[in-house]
């Protein structure tokens, strides 16, 4: 009676060595922002453990040592545990690091490392205790390394002798930890030697307990999730939003408090924002922002990271106003904020893997809440694959884990080369299944806003993957109107509003993000009349009843095809082929894009252009 008790959670875990790391770290966070003590009190404690070649190898842990003390990210100090038994596979320590300790990877950040010899248990509890104590007393990292050995090489089935025979000459004469420890305890006479053998019967008795019923759960009546699960229908969410709200976001950044001078071309997008709320055109960095605000009203919390998040990468979204003096930032919107909803943009650091990870993290343990790692381009996201492969995509399955993290990844071609182009967006689909996630290319800055608040408000939490647009951002037709923000909702299919008799079409155009654009103004300019122009909003789950529908507003369409400017091996091509076309009966559709590439686009704007105006010229050819 008296002692407090301590809730322990464990974080599921691939096999992808260290990954686990920052998610772990996004997880603490959000129990932390929970909570809400701020800077007074660290209540949620980390504990890693690690393996000794993987912490000297792995770069995510340089990433994670790195979020330690990052205001976004910082949990008040992780206590890092080293195994440190010297087998990284079959690969001997001077093979598998540069560095004198597998620990010298954490005076980057100027932790404590503790070396304690693992056969000696006072000593590691001694060790764990000044460590817990440093922890608590200054909130930053601290490492043990504790000194040990494998018995069995890698797994039990293995003979480390094979390739390690010197060292395991000696492994194989010593005695174990609790054959000496036990010896020690009752030399010193702290316990009899029928005390310890006792002991060690109880103990291979619960050994032996808990083998015995997780035998028998395995073999009992499977609870897993089916293997093959259709999607789920998508619940019925209400994304509009009063148009009284919108013009409260849009005045938010007409009336800023005193103190706060932002930057002059800072003031005249404030200034447009609140002209844009009353009366429309509203652009896509506005539309993000009411997306945010109106959440925040109904008492959502909003995280946001990425590099350079706060002001946008392409300087569209000023979530933040710095103040021109001082530096502080302001962020209009968090005035909105009802129910303790709280909004936290942050700029990160330029990391991919531990930042994503992070937020992926975040979103576990706070799935109510709207969390969202920006890339700074869409194919910086690469660096994070593993934490795309083991976590984002297939943790549902594997672990029963919910998340609702969205990626944001801008994408489209405009001639920026080829590590400025792609989002990859044929990678993302290709781990499309078991109705595991979203994925979408919103065109206009309402469907975004819809896309997003839906995002935040439906009950089914799925990450979502959005592909973001760079030169839309300022492009004079991707605007929407007031209405089309306090009306409707997101749709998975945009049918084309401009044709006047559908009777009357001959070719249905289908296509995805930025070319709808660069069709609709060839459409135009070469007064072509034959030809739609339809989008696919959402790509996953692929929205094949929608799809059917307009296509059968057409009866007299004779050619059917999907075009797209990325390379026909990437974009959503192969995606579409392999899984829309069989539910097109008696519709052929073929495919216009780019040639098959190595690299995502050309290094030359002249090319670029090139090949953009044959792309054109080949789907909408000049009458």
């Amino acid at each position: 009676d008296g002692e407090a008790a301590t809730t322990v959670s464990v974080v599921a875990n691939p096999s992808h060595l260290e990954a686990v790391d920052p998610v772990l770290e996004g997880i603490v966070r959000a129990k932390q922002d929970r909570i809400d003590l701020k800077l007074e009190g660290y209540t949620v404690l980390p504990l890693l453990v690690h393996g000794d070649a993987a912490f000297a190898g792995q770069g995510v842990v340089a990433e994670t040592l790195n979020l330690s003390q990052l205001r976004g990210y910082r949990t008040g100090g992780t206590i890092h545990v080293v195994v440190n038994n010297q087998v990284g596979f079959t690969t001997a320590p001077e093979y598998s690091r540069s560095s004198m300790y597998s620990t010298d990877v954490a005076r980057m950040i100027q932790a404590p490392i503790f070396h304690v010899n693992g056969d000696d248990p006072e000593a590691v509890v001694r060790v764990a205790r000044l460590a817990f104590e440093y922890r608590q007393a200054f909130n930053k990292d601290v490492v043990i390394d504790m000194v040990c050995y494998r018995r069995r090489g890698h797994n039990e089935g293995d003979d480390p002798s094979m390739t390690n025979p010197l060292m395991y000459k000696i492994i194989d004469t010593k005695r174990s930890v609790r054959k000496i420890y036990t010896e020690e305890l009752i030399g010193r006479k702290d316990m009899t030697l029928a005390e310890a053998e006792e002991l060690l019967r109880d103990y291979q008795q619960q050994l032996e307990t808990v083998f015995k019923t997780t035998r028998d759960m395995s073999s009992g009546p499977s609870t897993r999730i089916s293997r093959f699960r259709e999607p789920e229908p998508e619940p019925t969410v209400e994304t509009a939003i009063d148009a009284g709200l919108l013009k409260r976001i849009g005045e938010a950044h007409r009336t800023l408090p005193a103190g706060i001078t932002p930057h002059r071309r800072v003031a005249q997008v404030l200034a447009r924002r609140a002209k844009m709320a009353a009366e429309g055109n509203i652009d896509w960095g506005f539309s993000e922002i009411i997306a945010y605000g109106s959440l925040l009203a109904q008492g959502v919390t909003v995280r946001l990271s990425g590099q350079d998040s706060k002001r946008g990468t392409f300087v569209q979204r000023h979530a933040a106003v710095v103040d021109s003096v001082t530096g502080r930032d302001y962020f209009p919107i968090q005035q909105l904020a009802a129910d303790g909803a709280r909004l936290f943009v942050y700029d990160s650091l330029l990391s991919e893997f531990a930042a994503m990870g992070f937020e992926y993290g975040y979103s576990v343990e706070n799935p109510d809440a709207l969390v969202m790692w920006e890339a700074q381009f869409g194919d910086f996201a690469n660096g994070a694959q593993s934490i795309v492969d083991e976590f984002v995509s297939s943790g549902e399955v594997k672990w029963g884990q919910l998340s609702s993290l969205v990626l944001l990844l801008p994408h489209s071609h405009e001639g920026q080369g080829p590590d400025h182009t792609s989002g990859r967006m044929e990678r993302y689909l290709q781990l499309c299944a078991e109705d595991n996630i979203r994925v979408a290319v919103p065109t206009t800055p309402a469907s975004h806003f819809h896309l997003l608040r839906q995002q935040a408000l439906s009950p089914k939490k799925k990450p979502l993957v959005v592909f973001t647009p760079k030169s839309l951002l300022r492009h004079r037709l991707c605007v929407s109107a007031v209405e089309d923000f306090t009306t409707g909702t997101f749709q998975p299919v945009m049918p084309d509003a401009g044709i006047a008799d559908p009777g009357a079409v001959r070719r249905v155009l289908l296509c995805t993000g930025k070319v709808y654009y660069d069709l609709l103004q060839a459409r135009t300019e070469r007064q072509i009349t034959d030809t739609a122009i339809v989008r696919l909003e959402q790509l996953y789950p692929l929205p094949v009843d929608e799809v059917r529908t307009v296509l059968s507003s057409y009866p007299h369409a004779e050619d059917c095809a999907w075009v797209q400017e990325e390379p026909a091996n990437q974009g959503a091509w192969t995606f579409i082929a392999l899984n829309l076309l069989e539910h097109l009966e008696g519709v052929r559709l073929r495919r216009i894009s780019r040639p098959s590439a190595a690299a995502p686009a050309v290094g030359s704007t002249k090319l670029h252009d090139a090949e953009q105006a044959a792309l054109i010229e080949a789907t909408l050819p000049r009458p």
